[in-house]
């Protein structure tokens, strides 16, 4: 016969909302340490996304969000719902709570793993990989893209001076969004690329040593990749 004290608190425990589970969940060192933004790419860095690591239940584990270029990315985020860090790793799953990508933490601060036929997975704190970048690691040539692979201009950032800025040059063929905005010249400020023209000014955060994004992204991204020689 079940024990009366013990159906009361059954009772008791059935009768708390579910968002009560939520604020009495005791997170591990391990996740608090995860709560923030990170860089996920692969290993030739042509490929990268942000995810955003959330210390609130979602099914399967805890929330996390990722910006739009992941799903392009990497086709395996459009079925992740969670995320779940122990002993064994990192975890990505589904709603059901099966393991879709595993990651091992190889040093403080970043993880790797391979998922078959896809090759390999790295993350990283975006703390760690946003050290305040400098005008000649931006040198070269840069290619505009809306969010995909294909470029929709080829911008050559120069070390020559104009005023206070540095020139730039738009190669021919570019599209009309660029050369509408018509950049001429460019900055670091703060540790963002300010690309400038008469219109006003798009500025870009680092989104790794090959990508900088431009911020705020809102619904209409712009991104610069480095051009490969």
């Amino acid at each position: 016969m079940l024990d009366f004290r013990a159906l009361i608190l059954m009772c008791a425990l059935l009768a708390i909302p579910g968002s009560a589970f939520a604020q009495t969940l005791q997170l591990s060192d391990a996740a608090k340490e995860m709560a923030g933004t990170w860089e996920m790419s692969n290993a030739d860095r042509d490929k990268i996304c942000m995810i955003t690591f959330k210390p609130e239940t979602a099914p399967g584990g805890l929330k996390l969000d990722f910006d739009k270029a992941c799903g392009e990315a990497f086709a395996v985020t459009n079925d992740i719902s969670a995320w779940k860090i122990g002993i064994d790793g990192l975890h990505f799953v589904d709603a059901r709570g099966r393991v879709l990508l595993e990651l091992d933490e190889v040093e403080k601060g970043i993880f790797e793993g391979v998922r078959p036929s896809e090759g390999r997975y790295f993350l990283q704190n975006l703390a760690s990989v946003r050290a305040e970048a400098k005008p000649e690691q931006v040198f070269g040539e840069w290619g505009v893209t809306r969010g995909s692979d294909q470029p929709i201009c080829v911008i050559t950032f120069s070390n020559t001076a104009i005023a206070e800025k540095l020139a730039l040059q738009v190669k021919p063929g570019c599209d009309k969004f660029v050369t509408d905005f018509n950049p001429t010249s460019w900055n670091m400020d703060r540790g963002e690329l300010v690309v400038s023209s008469p219109r006003g000014a798009w500025r870009f955060e680092e989104a790794g040593p090959v990508a900088w994004r431009r911020v705020p992204e809102g619904t209409d991204p712009l991104w610069l990749v480095r051009q490969q020689p």
